[in-house]
């Protein structure tokens, strides 16, 4: 073998092992995020002066943040904390206040594409959700799927949740979320920032 063939085999080496190495680099979404506020701007009152500011609103859910930190945006609170391991990703977050003696919500996710099981101590019972994560390029890709029963049939109906987790930097975290229309209602689609505590 020739010197020039040896050393194009090696670089041919190198160059597959880097391709390798950053395919399986996945991003790690750990930390603790609280939702990115909204800009407060001023009103002008008649005379052009700036007014008392406007209190900012969720502009995820168009709902102002309460005590129950649950929103429509991601789907998760306005405050979640999240732990990754090489198996599994885990979003915590208070749902309850203080008063309802309730743990915060936690749900475990396999990053394997297995299904996992979320039960959900809400309203009349326990909810079950089932879940499945799978890993789009840089993206985290959860699709969840929510059993209920008919409002006026009783009859088991599901809806799906499917949110796609990215980083746009270290201290943005981007959760896209997209609900199926239920009981005739159209699909919808959110888009939360996250910043970094």
């Amino acid at each position: 073998m020739t010197q020039l063939a040896r050393c194009a085999r090696v670089i041919v080496i190198i160059l597959l092992t880097v391709t390798v190495a950053a395919q399986t680099t996945r991003p790690d979404f750990s930390g603790q995020w609280t939702i990115e506020p909204e800009p407060v701007q001023a009103a002008t009152g008649r005379s052009g002066q700036a007014t008392q500011p406007q209190v900012g609103r969720d502009r995820i859910s168009g709902s102002r943040g309460g005590a129950r930190g649950g929103d429509m945006g991601s789907g998760w609170g306005s405050n979640i904390t999240v732990t990754q391991g090489p198996d599994k990703l885990t979003v915590e977050y208070a749902f309850f206040s203080r008063g309802d003696m309730q743990p915060p919500l936690k749900f475990v996710y396999a990053l394997d594409g297995s299904e996992t099981k979320n039960s959900v101590m809400m309203g009349r019972g326990i909810q079950v959700q089932k879940s499945s994560a799978a890993w789009q390029a840089d993206k985290l890709v959860i699709t969840t799927v929510h059993t209920f029963a008919h409002p006026e049939t009783g009859q088991p109906m599901t809806s799906e949740l499917t949110q796609i987790l990215s980083l746009e930097s270290p201290s943005r975290l981007i959760v896209e979320a997209t609900r199926s229309g239920v009981l005739g209602g159209p699909p919808s689609s959110t888009r939360t920032i996250y910043l970094r505590k």
